[in-house]
């Protein structure tokens, strides 16, 4: 019989926000709740973070038996990831207080590898399981041109060479990390999950002035924005619609949302690119289902959980085969893949599928589906704890089952 987990999930970024991480980590504490077996006692999950505002409490309530916990390490606001090393000492040490006493965890799952450093080393301190999630590591995010920390790539093979178990969020990053190092049979996928209460095909839409509409939600307003302005060219009947890049009320000044307009203006889809700067995660869902199409364009690194959010509305994804979209985006059965930097190509191939309505509306049904089933914020808990088992130790027996157990055996011992 399975009793219920003590679980310690540790980020030493910002869970406040709506950032990829903050929100994955909130929506797997809460889901971690869930009892092993049907009918059993719900597990009880607390979340480890730095302070990063002095007037945080220090203890939120997540959900029934899932709580926030700010531990004081360093200044109580925002840190770059250089400052963030400075105070891991601090942040560690709060870790230990916390799991030396009555809080020590059956498992600790860290989520970043600065948390995952602190975590890593406590964790092993005191023998409690240890699981690793990076959210991208740093050879893929420099290829994809991000800047990273000098020391990361050694820090992130260290913590994977001495985790238990590393959680991947796509095939491409478990490549990725078995590359680095980690040994292959320690690496598991498990994907990142789509709230389908707040992301569903049943809701309101936003009005629009009758043209199809493509949707791109991104991070930035970066190259796959660029490709969508230029295929757009090749689908004159229809807009384009970008969610992301500053806060709406400073488009104007931004020098990205400037370059982007005029390239429009020279590409002649000024009138149809509409910019609307970075939504609040609870109004996209309205937009999505405004969408005939959503586009997923990033030649490295897409955001994995934009094409889950718009498959989740009904809405068929126009995806690069990179990162999750190639696990996601099941091509011409719930939208298409796409050769990533080839607007032409790309625009023909939305022009095709805009015109056929039938197709169209089966790719709807299967996105739709697809996200449900294999995407369900209890579906990714049910994996993420069964990742789990495989690395917490084998439970004793109870003494009435050794007691049982060696009744049992007495007969035959004296036969």
């Amino acid at each position: 019989m399975h009793r219920p987990l003590h679980i310690a999930l540790v980020s030493a970024s910002d869970l406040d926000g709506e950032h990829l991480q903050s929100v994955h980590v909130r929506d797997l504490a809460r889901s971690l709740t869930r009892p092993l077996v049907a009918d059993g006692e719900p597990n009880q999950v607390t979340v480890y973070t730095r302070r990063q505002d002095r007037s945080a409490r220090g203890r939120v309530r997540l959900a029934q038996g899932a709580a926030l916990v700010h531990l004081d390490a360093g200044p109580a606001r925002p840190l770059s990831d250089d400052e963030l090393l400075q105070h891991l000492r601090d942040f560690a040490d709060g870790l230990r207080r916390r799991w030396s006493g009555s809080a020590r965890p059956d498992i600790v799952h860290a989520h970043g590898w600065i948390g995952g450093l602190a975590a890593c080393a406590v964790a092993r301190e005191l023998g409690i399981p240890f699981v690793q999630s990076y959210h991208g590591v740093a050879a893929v995010e420099r290829q994809a041109g991000r800047q990273v920390h000098p020391h990361r790539d050694r820090l992130e093979k260290a913590i994977g060479r001495d985790a238990d178990l590393v959680l991947a969020a796509h095939t491409e990053e478990a490549s990725a990390v078995v590359r680095m190092g980690v040994p292959r049979p320690s690496v598991a996928v498990v994907p990142y999950g789509v709230d389908s209460e707040l992301f569903s095909q049943v809701g309101p839409a936003m009005p629009h002035g009758g043209r199809a509409r493509l949707v791109m939600v991104v991070d930035d307003l970066g190259a796959e924005v660029e490709t969508a302005m230029r295929a757009l060219v090749h689908v004159p009947d229809a807009e384009l619609a970008v969610a992301g890049g500053p806060e709406r009320e400073d488009l104007e000044q931004d020098a990205g949302v400037h370059r982007l307009r005029m390239l429009a203006k020279e590409l002649h889809v000024a009138d149809r690119v509409i910019l609307l700067g970075r939504l609040p995660r609870k109004s996209l869902p309205k937009l999505l289902r405004t969408a005939a199409l959503a586009l997923s364009l990033a030649p490295l690194q897409p955001s994995p959980t934009a094409p889950l959010e718009a498959m989740a509305c009904g809405v068929p994804v126009v995806a690069t085969p990179a990162g999750g979209n190639a696990d996601e985006v099941l091509d011409h059965i719930t939208g298409i893949h796409v050769p990533p930097g080839r607007p032409v190509v790309i625009g023909r191939a939305v022009r095709q599928l805009l015109s056929e309505e039938t197709t169209l509306h089966g790719y709807s049904i299967a996105a739709g589906d697809r996200a449900r089933s294999r995407y369900s914020l209890e579906r990714i808990a049910a994996e993420t704890l069964r990742a789990y088992l495989k690395v917490l130790p084998v439970p004793e027996p109870a003494e009435e089952d050794e007691a049982e157990h060696e009744s049992d055996k007495a007969p035959a011992l004296a036969g």
